[in-house]
């Protein structure tokens, strides 16, 4: 018996704890009317992976996690030293390809004239040949003098097309891996925070290898599950509030952006009404993205808190729930009215 008691003291502690913790959570439910659902989650951000088009090796990586960048902004850059060869080999041929279009272009003239002097001399042949003056076989002569010389220009003029037609294969080729070398700088899509640093210098990767992970600090949201009865009044543009437990005492704006068409936690076949209850929908809330560029160095991913959404239309929040900013957060469109610093929804201040 001695050593049972602890463990029931233990036992006894954790039922407490868990039953007070029980208590507070349907006293907090209680405060909501019908017409509001509420869920728990983390604040996520959209994450960007930036990534090596071709394989190849890490030559730099200029940021770290937790910087700042711009869209354009460069985060990596990939050797080229192959590339770089590759593209000299390329503009020499190019340059080559050049040189020969005036070599057919001379050589086309020279063709043209040796047909006019054929077609001359043939003449001449065909005007002697009517008072007998040469004999039949010079006017052959001359006749095939003349198609030989029309035979060579057609010639010289198929070189020419096909020493151009070379050029712009030449150029294709420089311009083809000088757009390999241009991916092979690595840039930031958007603005954003650097979360990952996923490569070194030095690292071979291969095609579509991940360098670079970003997070889009203007595009944050937090994910929810709400049952079937509710899911099915949360609709795309409803009304949402956010509280976060690291900052109970404000009330973040926020809009329904997301509500899945398919359960996640029961088989869509189930058909028996107690296990269509327990069908639960992904509902995604996201904050605006003029508030988040307005405390773009505060926004932090990964922070519990609990959405609350608005089902019905045309009903107003609980005191608690009213748009409750930190101080100098600017100006904030909520859907009903402009909302500022420590903001008002429906005349009421917010607590």
């Amino acid at each position: 018996m001695k050593t049972l008691r602890p463990v029931l003291i233990v036992l006894a502690v954790l039922i407490i704890v868990a039953g007070g913790g029980y208590y507070a959570w349907l006293q907090n439910q209680d405060d909501l009317p019908d017409y509001i659902a509420s869920g728990n989650g983390r604040i996520e951000a959209e994450e960007i992976h930036v990534a090596t088009k071709y394989a190849g090796r890490v030559s730099e990586v200029l940021v770290d996690e937790g910087d700042r960048v711009e869209a354009g902004d460069v985060l990596a850059k990939m050797d080229t030293s192959e590339l770089d060869a590759q593209l000299a080999q390329a503009m020499a041929e190019e340059a080559r390809a050049k040189e020969a279009v005036p070599e057919s272009k001379a050589e086309i003239v020279q063709r043209e004239s040796e047909l006019r002097l054929a077609k001359q001399q043939l003449e001449r042949a065909q005007k002697l040949i009517k008072n007998n003056n040469i004999a039949r076989e010079q006017v052959d002569q001359r006749e095939a003098d003349r198609d030989i010389a029309l035979a060579r220009l057609e010639a010289a003029k198929a070189r020419q097309t096909s020493a151009e037609r070379a050029v712009e294969a030449a150029g294709a080729e420089v311009a083809r891996i000088q757009v390999q070398i241009d991916d092979s700088v690595l840039t930031a899509p958007r603005a954003g925070r650097v979360q990952y640093r996923l490569a070194e210098p030095g690292e071979v990767l291969a095609a579509g290898g991940k360098v670079v992970t970003l997070l889009d600090l203007t595009d944050v949201y937090m994910t929810v599950f709400l049952p079937t009865s509710q899911a099915g009044l949360a609709y795309v543009g409803n009304e949402a509030r956010i509280v976060l437990d690291a900052a109970p005492d404000f009330v973040i704006p926020a809009t329904v952006s997301f509500v899945a068409d398919n359960a996640q936690f029961t088989p869509r076949e189930v058909e028996t009404r107690t296990e269509r209850e327990k069908l639960m929908f992904r509902v995604k809330i996201r904050i605006s993205s003029d508030l988040l560029e307005a405390h773009i160095e505060k926004v932090k991913t990964g922070l519990p808190g609990e959405a609350y959404i608005m089902l019905a239309s045309n009903s107003g929040w609980p005191d608690r729930l009213h748009v409750h900013l930190p101080e100098g957060a600017g100006t904030v469109d909520t859907g009903d009215h402009e909302q500022t610093g420590t903001a008002t929804t429906n005349g009421t201040t917010g607590k």
